[in-house]
């Protein structure tokens, strides 16, 4: 009769380690699919012009809060982009430092729970790589202005021949499509729903002289 014998410990470590082998190639082969995913995800930048304002409550710093009619058009504009992406909105909104870009964000903003990040849209160059850099693969609001709208989105590759904005138009928004790693870089023009006429809107209309 042959004698019990205890099993080898090392048997017993070189098992699990066989065990462990497929789960581990599963895990990197999941991570590089993510990984892969990721980095094909276009980035999308949309860019919109700030609300109605009256120039003449500028003041000397240039900085005019929103009228009533573009208080307004800032909840308009919320509507229309809070499901931009079907299940959720933009993941990440900029205004400049004037408060005219950033009461027009803040709307969406307050809708979405996250916070208006603060960018020098003059920086033309230095503003774009950041959002490039911090947001890829993201949906990305930049509420500016009508002269920097289009510096922006050439520095992006986007369309080189956007139309002048109006004094008055402020209902334009252009979508800025960047595939990764490579591709032709897309640019939409879309418009959104304008506010309701109002007497107060006519009154404030007729006297708003327009803002950059």
């Amino acid at each position: 009769m042959t004698a019990a014998t205890l099993p080898n410990p090392n048997d017993r470590r070189r098992r699990r380690r066989l065990r462990l082998i497929p789960l581990i190639g599963y895990t990197i082969v999941a991570l590089g699919l993510a990984y892969l995913i990721s980095e094909r995800m276009p980035t999308t930048v949309i860019f919109v012009r700030h609300a109605d304002v009256d120039a003449a409550m500028a003041g000397s710093d240039d900085d005019p809060p929103l009228n009533a009619r573009g208080r307004q058009r800032a909840e308009l504009l919320a509507d229309y982009l809070r499901n931009v992406d079907v299940v959720g909105g933009p993941d990440a909104i900029y205004a400049s430092d004037k408060r005219r870009t950033q009461e027009t964000a803040a709307p969406l903003a307050e809708r979405l729970k996250i916070p208006v990040e603060i960018a020098d849209h003059l920086d033309t160059e230095g503003f774009m790589d950041r959002v490039r850099r911090e947001h890829g693969g993201d949906i990305v609001l930049i509420v500016s202005h009508s002269n920097t709208i289009a510096p922006l989105i050439d520095e992006l590759h986007g369309s080189k021949n956007l139309p002048a904005f109006a004094p008055d138009e402020y209902d334009e928004i252009y979508i800025v499509t960047i595939p990764r790693p490579l591709g032709k870089v897309k640019t939409l023009r879309y418009r959104y729903p304008e506010p309701p006429v109002t007497e107060v809107s006519k009154a404030t209309e007729s006297a708003n002289l327009g803002g950059e």
